[in-house]
């Protein structure tokens, strides 16, 4: 198959999407497949786009077999709302002119309809090609839950926008059970819903020792480490970690350790200094190359998420976690899909979101039993392993991408 994959993000982007369209990406040219990537040049997270790609051009390369196309976008603050959405109405149109040129049997699209919709509407409707749209998070639901779309016209358009995407793709991808009432009330069928669970490389990210060059530089190496990895934005509920620092400040080798940066990163740093939180290590976005020393630096590692939000996200940075061979606690919904696979990995600690209280006693009784962090960490690996390769997520999508290209009108088998 030639396939078309439009995502925003790809490697060496810091996107959360990003890692794991260059895993499949490549899994799918090791099974035989021509592929191309229709992304922005690196921005994310802060929307400032890597000094070496800046400029006009559209950017062309084979990356590992994978033919990556990477369309200009203006560097914008991320956290201004406005500038954000002019970033990705550049992209979209960007985008849209770039897969002009391209031949393509199946495209791939990575939802939301904000950031790939032109594209959708010209390279699958218009040119009548058969697609998948990938669901990450659920919209406008999230959109509302942290108050970025704030009035019912507005609420409606975006429903409207994102609609029509899911009523004009062949099957529709979910990462999460969670998500499937929610695509039903938008009136997807059934028969066009399919279950692929994210996916992390297992190859890359490993048990690996605690004293490490990372933890080394840091002064890390006598603390036991809470980390919190990745996004800081506005769907973490990051200030109830900072609140549960400061319950435990007495406690003098305890280190909260925030790597990453987004939109909510400054304000939060902010929070901090106030509460004079000297227990609270900020450090930047890593390189990828560096993310599985960053892991091993941890003696548990956080996901938390704001109330609510958990039923429409499930963080890729938990298989990630799972893989380091490090226990996760999780500060998210009851019933959301995060906590399952928590409950069947066997793997962490769930919370209640937003519970400071609970997240220090948590922290407190993992800091005083090793042998069950070891225990955990080991079954979340073997867990990471079994299910959420690249290689079985990419069979799964190689199996959906054939039968949606045959217009085989029947469900292609989940392995998930």
């Amino acid at each position: 198959m030639r396939i078309l994959i439009v995502t925003p993000y790809y490697p060496p982007d810091g996107g959360p999407g990003s890692p794991l369209f260059g895993m499949l990406s490549e899994a799918l040219v090791r099974r035989g497949h021509q592929v191309t990537i229709l992304a922005s040049v690196p921005h994310y997270p802060t929307g400032h786009v890597l000094p070496e790609y800046r400029g006009m051009q559209v950017r062309k390369a084979i990356e590992n077999g994978v033919n990556v196309i990477r369309v200009p976008v203006p560097s914008m603050d991320r956290s201004n709302l406005a500038q954000r959405f002019i970033q990705f109405g550049v992209y979209q149109v960007s985008a849209t002119l770039a897969g002009l040129n391209q031949e393509y049997d199946i495209a791939l699209f990575s939802n939301p309809f904000l950031m790939v919709g032109l594209q959708f509407a010209v390279l699958a409707v218009l040119r009548n090609k058969p697609a998948v749209y990938s669901i990450h998070d659920v919209y406008p639901d999230l959109g509302v839950r942290l108050g970025v779309f704030r009035n019912k016209p507005v609420v409606a358009l975006v429903t409207a926008l994102e609609k029509f995407c899911l009523d004009r793709a062949k099957y529709v991808r979910i990462l999460s059970e969670s998500f499937a009432p929610k695509m039903r009330t938008l009136g997807v069928p059934e028969r066009k819903l399919v279950l692929i669970y994210d996916w992390v490389d297992t190859d890359l990210i490993k048990p690996l020792p605690r004293e490490n060059d990372f933890a080394r530089e840091h002064g890390l190496l006598d603390k036991f480490v809470v980390l919190y990895a990745g996004n800081i934005g506005l769907s973490q509920g990051l200030e109830h970690v900072l609140m549960a620092a400061e319950r435990l400040k007495s406690e003098e080798d305890i280190r909260f350790v925030f790597v990453g940066d987004g939109t909510g990163r400054e304000r939060l740093v902010a929070k901090a200094e106030a509460r004079g939180l000297s227990n609270v290590l900020f450090l930047p976005f890593q390189p990828r190359e560096r993310l599985p020393e960053v892991l091993a630096t941890a003696d548990v590692s956080l996901v938390t998420l704001r109330k609510g939000v958990g039923f429409e996200s499930l963080p890729s940075k938990s298989f990630s976690i799972l893989a380091s061979g490090r226990p996760l606690i999780a500060s998210v919904d009851e019933g959301s899909d995060l906590i399952s696979l928590i409950r069947r990995s066997e793997a962490g600690v769930c919370l209640p979101p937003e519970d400071s209280g609970s997240l220090a006693q948590a922290i407190l009784a993992q800091k005083n039993d090793s042998e069950l962090r070891f225990i955990m960490g080991q079954k979340g690996r073997a867990y990471a392993t079994g299910y959420h390769s690249p290689d079985a997520a990419a069979e799964q999508f190689d199996d959906l991408l054939s039968k949606c290209l045959a217009g085989n009108p029947g469900k292609p088998e989940s392995k998930a």
